[in-house]
């Protein structure tokens, strides 16, 4: 092997190696494979945590921006705790988890639905942020008009 191939070779092994522990820590985003997971014991064995520990890395800024599916950021960071290792074994917490990036990805962009869900949780309808987008109508709602 010449030295100009093991620079490539080089190069092809840390681009795959960063794409698979990409596709996997994307992979961390969803609740039913979290509950899976959890359910065949690998979250809590030693070399797993260790290797959850060393995803750490993937919250930095260089490597976040990769990342198209921010909920897998912060279950990384959740499943740095033992408790949550062993809770999301349980269906009801798969269901809590997934009801909650559920509602995240239901209301995030629509400040309408995020003050109609407060109003219907206490009564108390949420104060509308002035840097909040406006739907071009002083804040009046028309039906397509």
């Amino acid at each position: 092997m010449s030295q100009a191939e093991a620079p490539t070779d080089a190069r092809s092994a840390n681009r795959a190696r960063f794409e698979l522990e990409l596709e996997f820590v994307q992979s961390l985003a969803n609740p039913f494979y979290l509950h899976s997971l959890a359910q065949q014991g690998i979250l809590n064995q030693p070399a797993f945590v260790n290797f959850l520990k060393y995803l750490q890395y993937w919250k930095e800024k260089d490597y976040a921006r990769f990342i198209l599916y921010p909920h897998a950021l912060h279950h990384l960071e959740l499943l740095q705790h033992a408790e949550f290792r062993t809770e999301i074994g349980k269906d009801e917490w798969r269901e809590y988890l997934n009801q909650k990036q559920f509602d995240h990805w239901r209301t995030w962009r629509d400040p309408c639905r995020i003050q109609t869900a407060a109003t219907a949780t206490d009564g108390q309808p949420e104060p509308q942020s002035a840097a909040a987008p406006t739907d071009g109508h002083n804040g009046v709602i028309t039906n397509g008009a």
